[in-house]
């Protein structure tokens, strides 16, 4: 996908997610979907940040650096919508585009991708975003509902951890 694909995706995946956080048409609702929106769009981006250095769908397209960003806010208590936009932007990545993605690199610098995907400049790209969209906050909800909730105060996890490590 281009940065309009993956800035779409995450405006709506944003949107989508403020309701399933906070159900309603209230400012509850409003001010959950204010307080995701930067996070996740700022996660669906920095994964492209590989275009200025590095290998583009190497460098930071991988499931390491996924970790990082799904560890830091257990850890520091902050960013705690980031990892669900770079984990959205390489779904997007595999599921949307032809080329796929390095998720072992540097291990590994094989691309994995489904065929399911179109290339960045089809005419068909928005419509493939928003199609993935659907499904990814179908997931996110499904996640939310039976698993655990998305809208955890981390910060005391934080403390915790911080508490561990003797900081």
């Amino acid at each position: 996908m281009n940065k309009r694909g993956h800035v779409l995706n995450a405006l709506l995946l944003a949107l989508g997610l403020g309701f399933v956080i906070e159900p309603g048409l209230d400012a509850a609702t409003a001010r959950t979907t204010a307080q995701i929106t930067v996070p996740i769009v700022l996660g669906a981006l920095f994964p492209d940040v590989d275009t200025a250095f590095g290998r583009h769908r190497k460098t930071l397209h991988s499931l390491p650096v996924l970790a990082v960003f799904v560890a830091y806010p257990i850890v520091f208590g902050n960013l705690q919508y980031v990892w669900i936009g770079v984990l959205t932007h390489y779904l997007l990545d595999v599921v949307g585009s032809r080329r796929g993605i390095a998720l072992f690199h540097p291990l590994s610098d094989t691309e994995y991708g489904l065929p399911s995907g179109v290339t960045t400049s089809s005419k068909y790209a928005d419509l493939v975003t928003v199609v993935i969209t659907a499904l990814e906050l179908a997931a996110f909800w499904a996640l939310h509902t039976y698993v655990v909730t998305l809208d955890l105060d981390l910060s005391a996890a934080a403390s915790e951890a911080a508490a561990g490590l003797g900081v």
